[in-house]
């Protein structure tokens, strides 16, 4: 259980990362939308290669895929509304952040757990998924940084909410090492698509358009970039 909760918290502590990125001010305009890009696409290739593929290959019936991924994209949905309604909550400039941070949270719980299961055995953690968490999470807390300290949140408070988020998800995966190791398939399986279904419906609704804020089409190449990278370290575990 220590060793899951190790090795997601190495994954999430990137969200730590990016929220230091974002205080430093240095990275804005084209880089930034430029790295949110290439998240989208490691994110795109997470949903496709591991969490959906694995959840189709281990449900008994395909209804805990879809009942999944549906809840997943309901969760996200429904948070992302009650984020609007909060006080102080502008949606022009998406939520200072917030909505950002839910998906972080909606997905990365999931995908801790996820890691956390890959160690069942007695095996090391799945290299694919780790990198392609760490990767993906970069842009994501540096983008919903960048809205948080721009609608006035103190930057203590922007590192501390990224830690707490980064040390629930190891929680998440030790707890999940030990209660969902002797899991049956459909269990597993709808974790992965809850996962998958707040990953698309969080790319969709806040990442791809900050993404493409700056109108540029190289943020296309980027996109295609972080799918084909985070692709090639899936298929070549």
């Amino acid at each position: 259980m220590a060793g899951a909760g190790l090795w997601a918290f190495v994954g999430a502590s990137s969200l730590i990362l990016g929220a230091f990125i974002a205080l430093s001010g240095r990275l804005k305009g084209l880089p930034l939308v430029l790295l949110i890009g290439f998240g989208c696409g490691a994110l795109i290739s997470a949903l496709a290669y591991d969490l959906i593929e694995e959840a189709v290959a281990v449900s008994a019936t395909g209804l805990s895929v879809a009942s999944g991924f549906v809840a997943g994209a309901l969760a996200y949905y429904g948070g992302d509304a009650l984020i609007e309604r909060m006080p102080g909550a502008d949606a022009s400039d998406g939520g200072g952040g917030l909505p950002i941070l839910l998906g972080a949270v909606l997905d990365g719980i999931p995908e801790s757990i996820v890691l956390g299961l890959t160690l069942v055995g007695g095996a090391g953690p799945s290299v694919a998924i780790l990198v392609a968490i760490f990767i993906s999470n970069v842009p994501e807390s540096v983008a919903s940084s960048t809205r948080m300290l721009a609608s006035g949140r103190r930057p203590v408070w922007v590192i501390g909410v990224w830690t707490l988020v980064a040390i629930a998800s190891a929680a998440a995966a030790a707890i999940g090492y030990g209660l969902f190791a002797n899991a049956s398939g459909d269990v597993i399986s709808f974790i992965d698509a809850f996962a998958a279904g707040a990953i698309l419906t969080l790319l969709a609704d806040s990442l791809l358009p900050a993404a493409h804020a700056e109108a540029n089409r190289l943020v296309g190449l980027a996109t295609s970039a972080g799918f084909a990278v985070a692709a090639f370290l899936s298929l070549s575990a």
